[in-house]
């Protein structure tokens, strides 16, 4: 009961606030996590491995982040669901025929999808694939991951039809360290805690505990303070641009990057070639040169891309690969440096041709 103690929490609650306005959400639905693996792991353990059963299907996509599938492969069998993934068209966009096949069980409890692919980029259409759950469970819940979505286009919970959004703040020009679980304060309050300990509780015996309201319930320990608040004045930051500025500027730079490294001998580029149709990370193939060597001679020329399988092994294996090399953009990055970026690729082209 300090001043200083006072100041730091009604910063760290303004921090809540400013994110429950960005993202359309109640502030007693916003949960502060580590990043979005962990509030996808709460999610895992506090809502499918207790609300989910033999006969429900848990379905999720070929395209997801690695975060969007290891945690509920991790409950499975605990919970006994049957997990069932949508495929990805060689476009790299989802197979809606399979989509429509599984939903139409109206077995389908639990809907996770990406909102946008962090290596094709293909943005992917939440609202409508919510609604065609819903219409055929109307008990389903729908988590969408917005890692991606959430820094480059404006991101609405309830718009989206979603239950839950998760996205991580040094996507968003923010610190490390810190991620969001936004969601319907209804059923947080229905979840059992995630993780025990202090800030959490609002009782405590020797023999057992009851627990804090939400968001608090899932808070356990001291919370990050600074990350909170620093993830709010990143999110003031986009604001002053204006996400529809943000997402213009990084359309206009997809619109001149992919025919241009397309034009580099023996290039494909992964995903839509639709700019609008995308978020800005572009991930590409050079015929022959694998993508380690790529990023190697490219980062002699100054060019920071990044090569593996960008956590997302089964999208990159249904690419027909066990790599690519992928550059990402943001609000800061220029026209020029997508000149940079053609010739980088250009001279590593040069360099292995030798």
């Amino acid at each position: 009961m300090h001043y200083l103690a006072e100041a730091a929490t009604e910063a760290y609650e303004a921090a809540r606030a400013t994110v429950a306005r960005f993202v359309g959400a109640d502030p007693r639905g916003v949960v502060f996590t580590k990043n979005a693996t962990e509030a996808l792991n709460l999610l895992a353990y506090s809502l499918a491995r207790r609300s989910l059963g033999p006969g429900d299907i848990l379905l999720s996509t070929q395209m997801e982040h690695h975060a969007n599938l290891v945690p509920w492969q991790l409950v499975q069998p605990d919970a006994g669901f049957e997990l069932r993934h949508v495929p990805v068209r060689p476009g790299g966009t989802l197979d809606l025929d399979a989509f429509e096949a599984v939903v139409a069980t109206g077995r389908v409890r639990l809907f996770t999808v990406t909102g946008a692919s962090n290596v094709v980029g293909t943005i992917n259409p939440v609202r409508e694939l919510a609604a065609r759950v819903r219409a055929a469970n109307p008990e389903a819940v729908v988590v969408v991951d917005g890692a991606q979505l959430v820094p480059q286009v404006p991101t609405d919970l309830l718009d989206l039809g979603a239950d839950f959004l998760v996205f991580t703040g040094h996507k968003l020009y923010g610190p490390t360290g810190i991620g969001v679980l936004a969601g319907r304060p209804e059923l947080l309050e229905a979840m059992p805690p995630f993780l025990g300990g202090g800030e959490m509780i609002a009782n405590v015996t020797l023999e057992g505990a009851t627990f804090n309201e939400v968001p608090y319930k899932f808070e356990a320990g001291t919370p990050m303070i600074a990350e909170a608040v620093g993830l709010a004045a990143a999110i003031d930051y986009v604001n002053g641009i204006g996400m529809g500025a943000v997402r213009a500027h990084e359309v206009a730079l997809l619109g001149a990057a992919i025919p241009a490294l397309e034009a580099v001998d023996g290039v494909t580029v992964h995903g839509p070639h639709d700019p609008a149709a995308r978020c800005a990370v572009v991930s590409f193939s050079v015929e022959g040169l694998h993508p380690h060597d790529i990023g190697t001679i490219m980062d002699r020329e100054g060019v920071a891309v990044r090569a593996g399988h960008h956590c997302a092994k089964p999208l990159v294996r249904a690419l027909g690969s066990a790599a690519t090399t992928r550059a990402s953009f943001a609000v800061y990055n220029t026209l020029d440096e997508v000149d940079a970026l053609v010739a980088a690729l250009a001279a590593t082209r040069r360099f292995f041709d030798r």
